[in-house]
């Protein structure tokens, strides 16, 4: 008897239907085909011994599955469900009547349980689209597939609740999963508060531009200045994910089995702080069947990385396209993925080995040209890249023993968010475009103009600093930022001026 089954293979961020035909038929023979790996392959012994603890066997006949598209290679444990059912159904053991527009998914243990698996949520949109009524995963992936509308998800613990369903002995019914109140429960807990940070205002206010804008920023300053700790603190003014952000951030981080607790949304940006040793294969993503790196895993929230110049030169060369295109795309021989990278990376780092350069009371021990040397690790294009270069002076006593709290993240946080909605308007139409980071050439001309104080401003800064054209682009762009903050359609000289004095690093004689 010819069974068909249905599930789906993950390729990068997307999901792929893949059709399961199982014959049974006279014979003793097993043939598994299609392309698939290892784990696949090995789906026989965890299928027969989870029919023995459902009560049942494995069908003493020849067995033939086939797994279209054949020409995709299948990997993983998300196959045991469907193959179980298509040879339960193909071998007259159970009906399959209940089946039809379902697609199934999961991975079967010995004693016939159902464990989790990846991509539950590129799965289910793509169950959706292609037209299933619904689709039957491991309880504890259901909420996670439930968060896509239009389809039922049943969430089953095992392989004997799958056949008291087949047999009509159970009736499951769909999970649902209320978005707004997981949002409005989720959405705002954070652990970290501004409030905590004393001192530090200019650094608090060149982060806050920074984050209104989506604009790349690096803190320099001596060790124990509180760069970490400032850094921390910014995914509590991060404005809140919007549903679409939402469902594109899950779906990257359930493809890499990261989701939080199987939570069936992530409602809160990422932060990712990769250590200074990783690889840039850790970073960009990759592998022989390609997986998001940490780049991917921090779209639509932050990317940080402590202690920049101790990264490797090619690991944060890497680091230079994905910052302009926004997407990463992986070529291999057999596949090629393209995983979205729109992140705001966030830096910090030490002036010089020893960390003491320009410290107001501590000397420098470092010898002469140390501090270039060491600065000259992160190269040229990169800090092109990156908009706000800020310098990070320990606080002293006085600032430290005040009793008094400084402003709290949700004031600023509000700040932000008002400053978003004034971008977002600006670039309604604008596909792709949501801040003023984003910003084309030809969108800086048609939103970023300059008075002749303004000009007069920025052409001395040019000339005396001797940035680059990428610099001045940048340079509009935060100063846009900074006018949105104050509600201002123009861009003023003091918007420029707050603009250029984030170019640290452009400095002429910083590095001594």
């Amino acid at each position: 008897m010819l069974v068909k089954t249905f599930s789906a293979a993950v390729s990068g961020i997307d999901a792929v239907p893949v059709t399961i035909e199982v014959d049974v038929s006279r014979g003793v023979r097993y043939m598994l085909v299609g392309l698939p790996d290892a784990a696949v392959k090995e789906s026989q012994q965890r299928i027969e011994s989870a029919l023995r603890s459902a009560g049942l066997h494995w069908p003493g006949r020849q067995v033939v599955i086939n797994m279209a598209p054949a020409d995709i290679r299948k990997e993983g444990s998300a196959y045991d469900l469907p193959l179980a059912v298509g040879i339960m159904v193909a071998s007259e053991m159970v009906k399959g009547s209940r089946l039809d527009g379902m697609l199934l998914t999961g991975e079967l243990s010995l004693d016939g349980a159902l464990r989790p698996v990846r991509g539950v949520l590129p799965m289910a949109l793509r169950a959706r689209e292609e037209g299933f009524r619904g689709m039957m995963v491991p309880a504890l992936n259901a909420p996670e597939a439930a968060v896509v509308e239009g389809i039922d998800i049943y969430g089953v613990n095992s392989l004997a609740e799958v056949l008291e369903y087949l047999h009509g002995d159970r009736v499951l019914a769909p999970v649902k999963v209320d978005l707004e109140e997981l949002f409005s429960r989720e959405g705002n807990l954070y652990d970290t508060d501004f409030a905590d940070v004393k001192g530090q205002e200019n650094v608090k206010r060149a982060l806050e531009v920074a984050v209104a804008g989506n604009h790349n920023a690096i803190m320099i300053g001596p060790p124990g200045s509180g760069k970490t700790m400032l850094a921390r603190r910014l995914a509590g003014i991060l404005p809140p994910l919007t549903l679409e952000e939402a469902l594109e951030t899950t779906m990257i981080h359930s493809v890499a089995g990261k989701t939080e607790n199987h939570m069936p949304l992530m409602t809160r940006r990422p932060f990712r702080s990769p250590h200074h040793t990783s690889s840039d294969i850790s970073l960009t993503g990759g592998g022989p069947v390609p997986q998001p790196g940490e780049i991917s895993l921090a779209h639509n929230g932050i990317l940080f990385l402590d202690e920049l110049p101790e990264f490797k030169r090619n690991v944060l060369e890497v680091l230079r396209q994905p910052l302009e295109d926004r997407v990463i795309t992986i070529a291999r021989a057999r596949m090629s993925c393209n995983f979205p990278a729109s992140v705001m990376l966030i830096a910090s780092m030490n002036p010089c080995p020893c960390g003491f350069h320009n410290h107001p009371s501590k000397e420098c021990t470092c010898a002469p040209g140390m501090v270039q040397r060491y600065l000259s690790r992160i190269s040229g294009p990169l800090l092109d890249r990156i908009d706000i270069h800020i310098e990070v002076v320990p606080s002293d006593y006085g600032k430290l023993s005040l009793p008094a709290s400084a402003e709290n993240s949700p004031v600023i946080r509000q700040r932000v968010v008002d400053a978003r909605a004034i971008q977002t308007k600006r670039f309604t139409g604008c596909d792709g475009i949501h801040t003023n980071a984003q910003m084309t050439p030809a969108l800086i001309r048609r939103h970023c103009h300059l008075d002749e104080a303004g000009g007069r401003l920025l052409r001395a800064a040019m000339e005396k600093r001797g940035l680059s054209a990428r610099a001045y682009d940048r340079i509009i762009k935060v100063a846009r930022t900074i006018a949105d903050l104050d509600r201002s359609e123009r861009i003023c000289p003091d918007h420029l001026s707050e603009a250029i004095n984030y170019r640290n690093l452009d400095r002429e004689g910083w590095a001594g």
